[in-house]
This record gives C-alpha cells, sequence and structure tokens, in this order.
C-alpha cells in the first residue's frame, strides 16, 4: 500500500496565496489597469482575454508547486509485514586461523580436506540456523581481531568466514587472549544470554593473557564458554620407507580446553572428523536454542524523489523556453532575403 509520512506538508500548498494576499505586487498590478483601462476605451476587450499566455503560466507554476510538496509530503511504498524471530542472545565464534589448521585430516564429500575448510563448511550451517541471534566472529592466531561484530545478518558473517586464510592472524596460537576479546565484547550487551564458541586444533602458545584467567573473567561478566577441539586422533602418513601412523592432534591441550568450559558452566567437544563437527553444532543448537519471540515489520521504500523528478523536468523547460524562443526567431530573420 502507499502512505505519506509527513501529510501535514500539504499544509504549504497554501503559501504562494498566503503570500500574495499579504504582498500584492503593486507595481506590476499598477500598468495593468492602466493598460485594461485604454483597451477598453479602444473597444478592444479586456486585457486578461487579450493575455491566455499569463494564465497557462499561472497553472504552470501552481503544477510544479503541487509536485513539489507532494515530494515533501514523502510518498512510500509498504511491503507485506515481514516477521523475524528475536532471541537477544549475542553468540561469538572465536575460529582458530593458525597453520596448523592447513592439517588436511578431514573428509568433505569423499575427499581430503583442510580443518580450515571443515570449519568453514559447518559452522557456516550453524549461523545460517540461528535466527534471531545476535552473531559475531573472531579470528585468532598469534593476535585476535574481530572479523564480524555482533550482528542479525548471517550472511555477512558467513561471507567473512568464508574469507578467511590460513596464518592471516600469525604463526602462533593465543587462546587467552582471544577469550578476552570476546570478553570485551560481550560485557556491556545484555545479560540475557552471551555465549562464545571457541574452536582451536592447538595449545595456548602465545598472548599476553592466559587462556584460565581469561575465563574466570568470562565466569564474571556471565559469558558461556563452549570449546571445541579439532582435529583427527590417527592419520596414515606415507614417505619414503612406507606408511606410518600419527597423530595430527598431538598438540591439541583437551584437560585446558575442558577446564576453560568447566568454569563458566559451558561444555568441551571434540571433532575428529566433519561428521563430529556437525554432530556437535546440532548438539549446541539444543543447548542454545534459538527462541522464538516475533517481531513484525514492514519494509518501504521511497517514491519522493519522482514527483520531485517531474518538478524539476518542468521547471527546466520553463527556464528553456525563452531560450528557445530566441533562438527560433533569430533563425528566421536570418532566413529573410537580403539580411
Amino acid at each position: 500500500m502507499f502512505e505519506l509520512a509527513w501529510p501535514w506538508c500539504f499544509l504549504l500548498f497554501a503559501l504562494p496565496w498566503l503570500w500574495r494576499k499579504a504582498e500584492p505586487d503593486r507595481q506590476l498590478d499598477a500598468p495593468l489597469i492602466a493598460i485594461a483601462q485604454r483597451y477598453r476605451a479602444a473597444g478592444l476587450g479586456s486585457v486578461s482575454a487579450q493575455q491566455p499566455g499569463r494564465q497557462r503560466k499561472g497553472l504552470f507554476f501552481w503544477l510544479i508547486w503541487t509536485l513539489l510538496i507532494l515530494a515533501a509530503m514523502r510518498p512510500q511504498h509498504i511491503g507485506e509485514a515481514v516477521t523475524l524471530p528475536v532471541s537477544g542472545r549475542d553468540l561469538l565464534l572465536a575460529v582458530d586461523i593458525s597453520p596448523s589448521m592447513k592439517e588436511q585430516d578431514m573428509i568433505i564429500g569423499n575427499f581430503a580436506a583442510t580443518r580450515l575448510e571443515a570449519v568453514k563448511r559447518v559452522v557456516g550451517d550453524f549461523i545460517d540456523q540461528r535466527k534471531g541471534d545476535r552473531v559475531g566472529l573472531i579470528l585468532f592466531g598469534s593476535e585476535p581481531y574481530i572479523q564480524a561484530p555482533l550482528t542479525f545478518d548471517g550472511k555477512t558473517v558467513i561471507q567473512l568466514l568464508h574469507e578467511a586464510q590460513l596464518g592471516m592472524a600469525g604463526k602462533s596460537t593465543s587462546i587467552g587472549d582471544a577469550i578476552g576479546l570476546a570478553v570485551k565484547r560481550l560485557r556491556n550487551r545484555p545479560a540475557q544470554s552471551r555465549v562464545l564458541i571457541l574452536l582451536t586444533d592447538g595449545a595456548n602458545t602465545s598472548g599476553e593473557v592466559q587462556p584460565l584467567k581469561a575465563a574466570e573473567l568470562a565466569a564474571s561478566q556471565g559469558i558461556r564458554i563452549y570449546t571445541v577441539g579439532i582435529g583427527a586422533e590417527e592419520m596414515i602418513q606415507r614417505g619414503f620407507f612406507g606408511a606410518t601412523r600419527v597423530n595430527p592432534s598431538r598438540d591439541l591441550d583437551e584437560a585446558m580446553l575442558k577446564q576453560l568450559a568447566e568454569m563458566t558452566g559451558g561444555q568441551y567437544f571434540r571433532a575428529r572428523n566433519t561428521p563430529e563437527l556437525e554432530m556437535i553444532y546440532e548438539t549446541m543448537n539444543r543447548l542454545e536454542p534459538v527462541e522464538q519471540d516475533i517481531k513484525t515489520w514492514r519494509p518501504s521504500s521511497e517514491l519522493y524523489y519522482w514527483p520531485l523528478a517531474f518538478a524539476f523536468v518542468l521547471f527546466g523547460l520553463a527556464a528553456l523556453k525563452p531560450l528557445v524562443k530566441r533562438l527560433f526567431a533569430l533563425s528566421r530573420n536570418r532566413g529573410r532575403p537580403g539580411e
């Protein structure tokens, strides 16, 4: 449907009439009265009958003024009502992008994939399901940084996650600093539900804040931390002397990740493969369900530029008319013989 955002602007329509009543143009009216008297004396009728162009100009002015008033009233097209589930939950994802995440011990569609590729796929699906939550993204290596602030725009967060590259945050792993940055971002948010999901494949090897100290601070702010340790426990490596079994997750500090979760009322999960990682995020959806408080809104699009554009077009035509007449007259004079 259509509606006017500022309908009171219709009152401006009377401004030219009020201005003319308050300040009559006597300098213009006096010559017109004298000319009218001469025409009557000569029996040529009234001046108004001899000046149809003056009436057309008046109508042209009022048409432009009407279009301007219509634009000022801001006509809008109001779309169909859209419903949004809103939970008020603030959920931050902290993803390890240190070089160790390039280990190809995950399987996606029967093909070997890096740990980061598996995370992008599974976490992207998880974000897409969190309709109504504010979701943010922290990427960390040697240093943590906010890749996406808390937002309802999950599609943008997914896109920014897929743009993450291995090693772009440094070569070591600063778990404590990542938790500290998350606490800084979440502590000023409403206290209904503050959640941090931290995913890593290693141990804390750098940073200014120790992970357990950061977890204490998170607990004091009512922030729950869910930790996810990613990486296979067994992998076949083929070399010059044959195949050997290795543990690609030997650097994973599970004891520390479990303690971080316990201190904050969260939970620790172990993802040895892609299906396990998918199950973990399904479990998180049950542990932190999306509430179904509904808010409705109607998208609106502005239409004021249409009458405004027509008004400018008409004004331009009116301004160009004398110039066109003059050029036409000059062309006629030049075409006369003997000139």
